[in-house]
């Protein structure tokens, strides 16, 4: 049985899954309510299911893992040899999968670390990356958590919605800034600000505001070597072509990943939705 420092986050990191098989983390799922069925995030739910009952205005609300959940998994993760884990997290602001996450760390048979992010989607999946990596090389689970928040620093991600009522519903956004975009008739840009989601920009026209993501996202890579993750809610189309776009504009690209995002994301940012995560190296 190896001794080592093992790295847990959860089901919006978004992490494919041979990464996660390669690198040995555990991903805790959110849960998806649909109606009156409670589904686990990305495993029960695709995400095409969710943008048909979006559209159709079905209640669609979301759930964070028990505590008890966690102590499941931290425990079956110390029978596997673990002597320590560090245990990384959306942003709190989004979820409570942090506090439950605490809970369950006060009783772990090892030492757990639990990090609010302050991220979402790839943004904390590239945090992941970084404590996983660094555990690998040997490192402690100090030094996983410090390569965690060194590659949450310089992470940003910006992305496009339809329209921002799905945000609003969720209270992920501010009712004023919601009404605003509506009132416009305008396609809203946004960041991850501080684990917050934050109005960035306000464009005319869909085309338009995707043409400011490209532009955005590479100038924030620059030359840099940085990792870049787009994701969509039923818009494949659409990240294939940004994907295609990026991969000539940035010269310092590492790795690329494309992918639709879970339930969880999807249903507080509604079809339609166009994502950039850029994670220097």
């Amino acid at each position: 049985m190896s001794r080592h420092v093992a790295i847990v986050t959860d089901s919006t990191a978004y992490l494919p899954p041979r990464t996660m098989e390669r690198h040995g983390i555990t991903s805790v799922p959110l849960t998806v309510v649909l109606g009156d069925q409670a589904l686990e995030d990305g495993t029960e739910l695709s995400a095409r299911s969710l943008a048909q009952a979006l559209q159709k205005r079905r209640p669609v609300t979301t759930s964070r893992p028990s505590p008890e959940t966690f102590a499941a998994t931290y425990r079956e993760v110390a029978e596997s040899g673990a002597t320590g884990i560090v245990s990384l997290h959306l942003s709190s602001e989004f979820s409570g999968t942090y506090d439950a996450a605490v809970l369950a760390a006060r009783e772990a048979p090892v030492p757990v670390r639990v990090v609010d992010t302050g991220m979402v989607a790839m943004a904390l999946g590239f945090c992941a990356l970084a404590a996983a990596e660094s555990a690998e090389a040997g490192g402690t689970v100090d030094d996983a958590v410090t390569a965690a928040e060194k590659r949450a620093a310089g992470t940003s991600a910006h992305f496009y919605v339809d329209t921002l009522d799905y945000l609003r519903r969720g209270g992920r956004i501010g009712a004023a800034q919601a009404l605003l975009g509506s009132a416009l008739a305008v396609k809203p840009l946004l960041q991850l600000r501080d684990g917050r989601i934050e109005l960035l920009e306000k464009v005319r026209t869909s085309s338009k505001a995707i043409a400011r993501l490209e532009e955005i996202v590479a100038d924030r890579a620059g030359s840099a070597q940085v990792d870049i993750a787009v994701h969509h809610l039923a818009a494949p189309e659409r990240a294939s072509a940004l994907a295609d776009r990026l991969r000539a504009r940035v010269p310092g690209l590492v790795e690329l990943h494309v992918s639709e995002v879970g339930a969880v994301i999807g249903a507080h940012t509604g079809p339609g939705l166009l994502a950039a995560v850029v994670s220097p190296r």
